[in-house]
């Protein structure tokens, strides 16, 4: 897509919030100053026919944001999680984008169903409902295998939507780079970096054969979980664009009412679903990143259940460790500990004063720390966190994008339920277990034997290695050369060698005393 229909799309986008009513409402929701709102409504004012109309039945921000695209219905979502920064009445309208959008067509359903799997409908299925729900990328409708009978859910992706999405992602590229280009303090927020990161995560949420694989994997690492249940994925009734699960009953989580009539500790849940995710995160390095009320239901035996799982995230051993620690030196108040791990991990570029980060680190959590725990916002702790490590020169990283939004939104969804929610108390349990598991004497001894069964693996190479290593060290000519075409010499592959045969020789002594 070329410049032009980039920039006017982001007219397009201000120009339907203007139109809709929704630019009023929500700048005054999101607090702006005085000053924005009035700049804003001045600029486009003059262009709001260029606008969308959207539903007239629907609230502004709700009928702006459906009427945009599924894209913005994402970011929508997220905010509806939010109370504490829409404000209650905004976060309320803006749940129905979680899974009560208009649906399309049952016809359409029903023919996308005959030519993604082959077969009409009639043989795959002896009932085929009406839609049950429908969000931004799909709806669901309820089942029954034929043959078996076994009720199951079939998730349609809706028509057109990936170039729908397509579309918008163009646009953000093109405000991303725009903006790397006119602010160079931008830069370190990589914003290009972070616009690709969430193209890549919608092109997994449009291949439903990838949710599949997600939502098997994560049902295998939850299997052992108390009171969470992953549906069961039907791989032979399920494709690209249909996506055949397990039916499982359940209250919604946004219907506090019925979940409080149902008998629910409304506190204990809240609490069980942030260490849910703080576990799945920190302990298997993948975790449900789409985590609002509309995928998530409380089964008739008090049991949470996860579904929807095209936005899933990943982090590897090492930013997990990094992550707890941080997380460990905020619940311990031991600040400097913070700024070290953020030095040791490279977050913050090394010429800067460790002291210092230190100090600013303190001076925004302490006064969060200090107030009652219905403002001990993770959320808030984050955005100022933000301007501090701007200050710092640290860089977005993008690996942690979706960890952190995540995190956002599912202290949003306890809150939803115990407003009184206290994160810090509720997550500390988690990540001292994770702490005590994954950073001391049995961690060590872990690594040092996968470290042996890596080098045991090169066991045949090693004497050939050794043998060139000091042929190199002890020829001038060779090690300089070596030298001039990759910065390392003979010797310090040696030492290395020399290095990793310690650490073969140390983690059998230890795995043969049995520590």
């Amino acid at each position: 897509m070329n410049p032009i229909s980039n920039v006017v799309r982001l007219i397009r986008t201000g120009a339907t919030f203007e139109r809709t009513g929704a630019l009023d409402v929500a700048m005054r929701e999101l607090g702006a100053p005085n000053a924005l709102r009035i700049a804003a409504k001045i600029v486009m004012w003059p262009v709001q026919w260029l606008g969308e109309k959207g539903d007239p039945n629907q609230p502004p921000v709700v009928r702006a944001i459906t009427a945009l695209g599924p894209s913005y219905i994402k970011f929508g979502q997220i905010l509806s999680t939010r109370p504490d920064v829409t404000g209650e009445d905004l976060s309320r309208q803006l749940k129905v984008l979680q899974d009560r959008l208009p649906a399309f067509d049952l016809a359409e359903a029903r023919a996308e169903v005959e030519r993604e799997l082959g077969a009409p409908i009639d043989v795959l299925f002896s009932e085929f409902s009406p839609p049950v729900a429908a969000a931004s990328i799909a709806q669901v409708h309820k089942a029954r295998v034929a043959g078996t009978g076994r009720e199951v859910a079939v998730k349609i992706r809706r028509p057109g939507i990936a170039r729908a999405f397509a579309r918008d992602i163009n646009a953000f590229y093109f405000a991303a780079r725009t903006i790397e280009l006119l602010s160079p303090k931008s830069r370190r927020l990589k914003p290009t970096a972070v616009i690709a990161h969430f193209d890549g995560v919608v092109q997994q949420e449009l291949d439903f054969r990838l949710e599949a694989s997600a939502g098997a994997e994560f049902a295998a690492n939850c299997a052992e979980d108390d009171r969470f249940r992953v549906p069961e994925v039907i791989w032979p009734l399920s494709a690209q664009t249909v996506l055949t699960s397990e039916w499982i009953e359940g209250t919604n989580l946004s219907e506090v009412e019925a979940l409080r009539a149902q008998g629910i500790d409304m506190e204990e849940m809240g609490a069980r679903i942030v260490q849910v995710f703080l576990g799945h995160a920190l302990r298997d390095g993948f975790f449900h990143a789409d985590m609002h009320q509309g995928n998530l239901k409380v089964g008739p035996e008090g049991d949470l259940i996860a579904f929807d799982f095209g936005i899933m995230g990943r982090i590897d051993a090492y930013t997990r460790r990094v992550y707890a620690e941080i997380l460990f030196g905020f619940l311990r108040k031991d600040f400097k500990r913070v700024a070290e791990v953020h030095f040791e991990a490279g977050y913050v570029p090394a010429d800067q004063d460790m002291d210092a980060f230190a100090q600013a680190i303190r001076a925004v959590a302490e006064p969060i720390f200090g107030q009652d725990a219905s403002h001990i916002s993770m959320a808030r702790l984050l955005a100022h966190l933000f301007d501090v490590t701007e200050r710092f020169g640290m860089e977005t990283r993008t690996e942690l994008i979706l960890l952190q939004r995540t995190m956002v939104v599912v202290e949003g969804v306890g809150r939803s339920l115990d407003p009184n929610m206290n994160m810090w108390s509720v997550a500390q349990p988690v990540v001292e277990s994770y702490i005590r598991d994954n950073i001391g004497p049995k961690a060590m001894v872990r690594d040092l034997a996968a470290t042996a069964r890596v080098l045991s693996r090169f066991g045949p190479l090693l004497p050939r290695m050794a043998e060139e290593a000091l042929i190199r060290t002890n020829n001038p000519q060779l090690r300089d050369r070596d030298r001039n075409a990759s910065g390392r010499d003979g010797l310090s592959m040696l030492v290395a060698g020399v290095i990793l045969g310690a650490v073969a020789v140390i983690a059998g002594v230890l795995i043969g005393q049995g520590l």
